[in-house]
Order: structure tokens, then sequence, then C-alpha cells
């Protein structure tokens, strides 16, 4: 879903209601009609959505993402289980993840690069850079890379 003219799902994993909201409201600054945003709360809903399962099972409603961006820290199974776990999966390594997260810890950068992440990104603080960092990264994803289709 790389072309010009076609939409971009972007699947967003945050257990913080807030963030989502936030996200959603940056997405929207810089336009999105051309980008196909969908939430997960955990990385258990994250694994769901991604295989299709339960209340995900709609791969109309749900469909297959072209960028996942991650949150580290979530309930029920966390952001690093849930990287390890695509990685994994031949059906699903090839879908980037980015890391968006609070952490800015070499740890979790380390880890995050050492399971394949495709990028780390460090929430900014304000909204107005949030708005700038989703900005570049829809740059970057939406018009200068060639995903997979």
């Amino acid at each position: 879903m790389t072309s010009n003219n076609q939409s971009m799902v972007i699947l967003y994993a945050d257990d913080d209601p807030e963030d989502r909201m936030l996200i959603q409201e940056a997405f929207e600054e810089i336009g999105t009609d051309k980008i196909d945003l969908h939430f997960v709360e955990d990385g258990e809903d994250l694994m769901h959505y991604l295989n299709h399962e339960g209340q995900f099972s709609d791969t109309e409603q749900f469909p297959v993402p072209d960028l996942i961006l991650l949150d580290l820290n979530m309930p029920k199974k966390d952001g690093r289980e849930a990287l390890k776990e695509i990685k994994d999966s031949d059906a699903l390594r090839h879908i980037p993840v980015v890391v968006l997260t609070t952490s800015n810890a070499e740890e979790d950068i380390q880890s995050s690069y050492s399971l394949g992440v495709s990028s780390f990104i460090t929430k900014p603080v304000s909204f107005g850079a949030l708005v700038e960092t989703v900005k570049t990264l829809g740059k970057y994803w939406f018009e200068i890379v060639q995903l997979p289709q």
C-alpha cells in the first residue's frame, strides 16, 4: 500500500488512551486522507489483530497494517514480547515496526534493534513536537521508502 494513491494502514499499539488520542490528533493535524489508523490497547490485542483472531477476525475491518507503531510498556504482553513474536513470524516479519515510547533507555534501544525494530523514537513531550515527529515519520514511511505489498 505504498503507492501515493492508496491509503496506508497504520496500527498503533499503546495502552494509554491519552497517547492514542494525541497520535490520532497529530495524524489529523498533518492530514489523514491517505492514512487508515487503527488502535489496539496492549500486546495481546496487537497479536490478535495481526493474526485476525477473535474480535479482529474481519480482515476488511482490520486490514494487515503497512506500519506498526509500538509502545514498549503495555499490560498483558509488552511491546518487547510482541516485537519478538512479530519478527519470529514468517507471515508478519515483513511489516515495519517503529517503537514509539516514553523510554530513552539505552537498554530498550539496544534490545529493540536486536529484536528487529525498524526505528526507535522517544515520544516527544509537547503536542507540537509530536506533530513534527508524525510529519517526519509520515514523510519517511509514506513518501520515501518502498514497502512490500
